[in-house]
């Protein structure tokens, strides 16, 4: 490829990104740290005041914003239950049964984080296997967290802090074996990590831009309205997001997908046909795609908003979306030396 990633340097990243809890909203602590990260590599942030991170990485005229979200679905306190248990409501595209059994980790308003475990009220094959069998998990009637303390009733879980509208994230499980990366919030941490990735060869001269170049980090694109607001000269907006493997998908782990058309409207042709000219040249393990029939990007909402900008989207093939992830190395790999190559061009 045109265009190598560190694959160390990223996998490292990638797992610093994911231990830090983001629920859409609860934004404040992983922005801390790309702020930081980013500064050290010298380029200049601006932080919106809904949430989010715009970098300004170099290059002149046309200007590109380039974004990927580091906003994760997850769970908020809905009610406290006499008996004790934590009734939670979803927050984004999760469903009961991704994070049934999952360990999670609740975050209290006066900074302190709870462990706990997502279980069905009915949980046990020997005490209730007829129930177990036939219910489906559902945060609403059957689903709710297990506190790893030692709690009784409503009045010892608030006596921890724990409060309605609390943050529960889940664990990530991130690991990786023979080249396939496995966790929770591969969407859309991968992809932030690759744009981390961009920004260092950015600064060591291995990355040379060939137009204005803007990095954007979303904090609401699992609610829909990330993009929704854009530097007012951008021209192109190009979404850096995962594609949903499945039955009539081309989309493969090892390859990046170039999206032709999502759940809402195609993606623009001319810069459809000018990413594929780029994977090309770069030597990108490729497919295109239609990303539907429940599928969208932060590029939707820029658009939807009124601005007068061409928008794309690619990504690496991911099985599980929004469950527990999978995609492999080289399609890391292949989604970088894409993005790289495109950025250079004018």
């Amino acid at each position: 490829m045109k265009h190598k990633l560190n694959e160390k340097r990223y996998l490292k990243e990638l797992e610093t990104e994911l231990s830090i809890d983001s629920v859409t909203g609860q934004y404040h602590e992983l922005e801390d740290y790309l702020v930081k990260e980013i500064k050290k590599l010298g380029f200049k942030t601006t932080s919106l005041h809904k949430g989010g991170l715009l970098v300004e990485a170099g290059g002149k005229g046309n200007p590109l914003l380039v974004t990927a979200h580091g906003d994760t679905i997850g769970m908020m306190v809905r009610h406290i239950n006499p008996d004790g248990t934590v009734k939670v409501c979803k927050v984004g595209g999760l469903y009961a049964y991704h994070s049934e059994r999952e360990n999670v980790r609740v975050h209290t308003r006066d900074g302190k984080v709870i462990t706990g475990t997502i279980q069905r009220k009915n949980a046990s094959v020997h005490v209730t296997e007829d129930e177990l069998n036939k219910e489906v998990a559902n945060f609403d009637k059957n689903s709710f967290v297990i506190l790893d303390e030692d709690v009784k009733n409503d009045d010892d879980v608030r006596k921890l802090g724990i409060e309605i509208g609390d943050y529960v994230a889940m664990d990530p499980r991130f690991t990786v074996s023979n080249g396939y990366i496995k966790s929770h919030f591969i969407d859309d941490k991968g992809l932030v990590a690759v744009l981390m990735e961009l920004l260092h060869d950015i600064k060591d001269g291995k990355v040379t831009l060939g137009r204005k170049v803007y990095l954007y980090i979303s904090f609401y694109e699992e609610i829909g309205h990330g993009g929704s607001i854009i530097p007012e000269d951008v021209k192109d907006f190009l979404a850096v997001d995962i594609a949903c493997y499945g039955a009539e998908q081309t989309t493969d782990e090892r390859k990046v997908s170039l999206f032709c058309k999502d759940s809402r409207f195609p993606y623009n042709y001319d810069m459809l046909r000018e990413l594929e000219d780029a994977a090309k040249a770069a030597g990108s393990d490729y497919v295109l795609d239609i990303m539907t029939p429940h599928y969208g990007t932060d590029a939707d909402p820029a658009l939807v908003a009124g601005y007068d900008v061409r928008h794309g989207a690619i990504g690496p093939g991911v099985r599980a979306s929004h469950g527990y992830e999978r995609t492999h190395i080289d399609a890391i790999k292949s989604t970088y030396s894409l993005l790289a190559e495109y950025v250079s061009r004018k």
